[in-house]
Order: structure tokens, then C-alpha cells, then sequence
């Protein structure tokens, strides 16, 4: 819990009373390998920080799994659109690796809002973060290459070639397995 409040506090300076409530709420929980955190159809309700670990989040499409994000150490882990609107999630998350994760719930969040200003702030950052690697992500599936968007997860994202199986990888890049294998082979 404490990376936690000492990642929220680099983005903003907490307040003795924000840093209190924080350390009486958040909880953790680890979740084993293939071990589910969300499954399609729940509502996600409450939002995660990943302290060591990696998740995928999928969703089915035609009945096969579509990988859209991969979230590792120091990252935010929810369904969005579940988690703000509070509605059914269209997506899955699972453990690729034993994964120790921090949270706080939905009202809980809502709480911190209203009572402490300096959360707003926070949250915006996070929010804008989450957004830009969104929208990276869309960039590169909608305009570049297959071998250039493997290319750039090598270049930012490495480690995930090394810690999630080739099937997922492909998956996230819109490609084949076969593919990927032809675009590693001339790396």
C-alpha cells in the first residue's frame, strides 16, 4: 500500500487527512496466474493498482479472444467503461502472473471526489495517462504496419515480449501467430 500513496503523492501532495483516509480503505488482494480479477457481464466496481504482477484485459469477438490491454507494475487496472458508468463490462481481466494489487471501490472514489480537492487533480492525471496510451495503442493498430506496431512494443513496452505468450502479443497487435513469427524471424 505504501508505493501507493507515494505514487499518488508524486502526482499531487497528499493531505494528512486524504493520506489517512487513503491507508483506511484501500485493501489488497493477490490473484493467482489464469486467476480472473473481472469476467465479461460484472460490473467493475472498484479500481486497481497493480503493485507486481500482469494482467491482460480481452474481450470475445466471434468467440475468439481479442486481447485490447495489457497492465503491469505501477499500472491502473480497470474496464473503463464498466467502471465509470457502472454497467456490465463487455471485457475481461486476467492474471498472465501471480498478481498483488491494491484497490479502492467506486463509491469509495467517488468519496475521495467530493471531500478532498487534491484527489481531483490526481485523478485527472491518471485519466489522461490511461487516455494517451488508449489512444497510442488505436494509432498504431489503425495506421501502421505489422511489423511497425511490433515494432513499437518493443521499442516502449519490451518487457511484455518477454513475460506474455506470443498467441496474446499477436492478439494485441491485430496480427496472426504466423505473422508474428515472420516479423520476429527477421529481428
Amino acid at each position: 500500500m505504501e508505493n501507493l500513496i507515494l505514487y499518488l503523492n508524486s502526482i499531487h501532495p497528499l493531505s494528512d487527512g486524504l493520506r489517512n483516509y487513503l491507508t483506511q480503505i484501500i485493501q489488497a488482494k493477490t490473484i493467482k496466474k489464469k486467476d480472473y480479477l473481472l469476467r465479461a457481464g460484472r460490473i467493475c466496481d472498484q479500481i486497481y493498482f497493480i503493485e507486481k504482477g500482469l494482467l491482460r484485459c480481452f474481450y470475445l469477438k466471434n468467440l475468439t479472444e481479442v486481447c485490447s490491454w495489457f497492465m503491469m507494475e505501477g499500472d491502473v487496472a480497470i474496464s473503463i467503461e464498466s467502471f465509470f458508468l457502472q454497467k456490465p463490462s463487455y471485457e475481461s481481466i486476467q492474471a498472465l502472473e501471480e498478481t498483488v494489487l491494491h484497490y479502492v471501490s467506486y463509491k469509495d472514489l467517488q468519496y475521495m471526489y467530493r471531500q478532498f480537492p487534491e484527489f481531483n487533480f490526481i485523478g485527472r492525471v491518471l485519466t489522461e495517462k490511461y487516455y494517451s496510451q488508449s489512444e497510442q495503442r488505436l494509432y498504431a493498430i489503425r495506421m501502421q504496419r505489422a511489423d511497425e506496431r511490433y515494432g513499437y512494443l518493443m521499442q516502449n513496452l519490451p518487457e511484455l515480449i518477454q513475460r506474455v505468450p506470443s498467441s496474446y502479443i499477436a492478439s494485441y497487435l491485430g496480427i496472426t501467430l504466423e505473422t508474428l513469427s515472420r516479423i520476429k524471424s527477421k529481428r
